[in-house]
């Protein structure tokens, strides 16, 4: 009975061990996996934004010591703020700034506009043929957007926009892609709640703006931060529309700043002006990151 009783505790015990040093195991493997990811994120993270750190670290760089550089240096020892003064002087880039501003307002302004309204009708608008209109919509993500800016630049010329800001903005004030993105996320609002507001009385517009629109503020909130992303960094057609350097938007304007401002050797000059076309966007992005993460998942989730 006794010998029963002390096999029985030993047992107990060997279990007992067995599990510390299962769990034991566990935790270690896990530790490991952790380090190998978060070196692997560092790794990648310094890949990532080593261009970043050169480009702000050229631009603090006097054209001497620039050009006195053989060998790159990873590090200034004097800084100096007067490439950022010469990115501002020697070329209207204020005035560029101005004009994408603009551009970028006005645009992404019409943009919602016109696909809060697209989206809507194909989500919860019955007409006939809306399925196949739809999918002859959905066709023209196909199509390479180079293939239409010979019909679009002769579209523009014919109405005498070049050199407007009209030209500029009406070809971008519509994204079949972002269409698809709000429609999908109207979709995810029952049905039922819609036909408890026409009961109701509620218009269709009325709907829209007090209750579709708030429910998808993060997908908005999403498409509206690419769309100034995308304007900002607008080059081929711009550049393409326009020939007058008063409607030039940054992104031009820097092959305007290498051509007639600093010159093609002046680097650091070229690099100040880039890290201040840049912040915005960069500002922009760190602001709003976790909207945009939130807003694609939940566009890309139906159900």
């Amino acid at each position: 009975m006794e010998h029963d009783k002390k096999t029985e505790n030993e047992r107990i015990d060997y279990e007992k061990i067995d599990y510390e040093k299962i769990e034991k195991r566990a935790k270690v493997r896990k530790t490991i996996l952790h380090v190998i990811t978060y070196t692997l994120l560092v790794f990648w993270a310094v890949i990532v934004l080593f261009p970043f750190y050169w480009m702000i670290l050229t631009s603090v760089k006097s054209y001497s010591a620039y050009n006195s550089e053989y060998i790159p240096k990873f590090f200034v020892t004097s800084p100096t703020l007067q490439n950022y003064v010469d990115a501002f002087t020697a070329v209207p880039l204020g005035t560029y700034f101005l004009n994408t501003v603009i551009f970028t307002a006005i645009t992404t302004a019409v943009m919602l506009v016109v696909i809060t309204l697209a989206a809507f009708a194909f989500a919860r608008l019955e007409f006939r043929g809306k399925n196949i209109a739809f999918v002859l919509f959905l066709s023209l993500m196909m199509i390479p957007t180079e293939l239409v800016v010979i019909t679009n630049f002769t579209t523009i010329t014919n109405l005498n926009l070049r050199n407007s800001f009209p030209g500029l903005i009406l070809p971008s004030v519509t994204s079949v892609f972002y269409i698809y993105l709000l429609k999908e996320n109207f979709e995810q609002v029952p049905d039922s709640l819609y036909y408890a507001a026409k009961v109701d009385g509620t218009s269709d517009l009325k709907y829209l703006l007090r209750v579709l629109v708030p429910l998808s503020k993060p997908t908005l909130t999403t498409i509206t931060i690419l769309k100034i992303i995308e304007c900002w960094n607008s080059y081929v057609w711009p550049r393409l529309i326009t020939d007058d350097p008063n409607y030039y938007l940054v992104s031009n304007g820097i092959q305007e700043i290498r051509e007639n401002g600093f010159g093609r050797e002046n680097i650091p000059a070229m690099m100040a002006a880039v890290v201040v076309i840049s912040l915005p966007l960069i500002v922009l992005f760190l602001a709003f990151r976790k909207e945009v993460m939130a807003g694609v998942s939940r566009g890309g989730t139906k159900g």
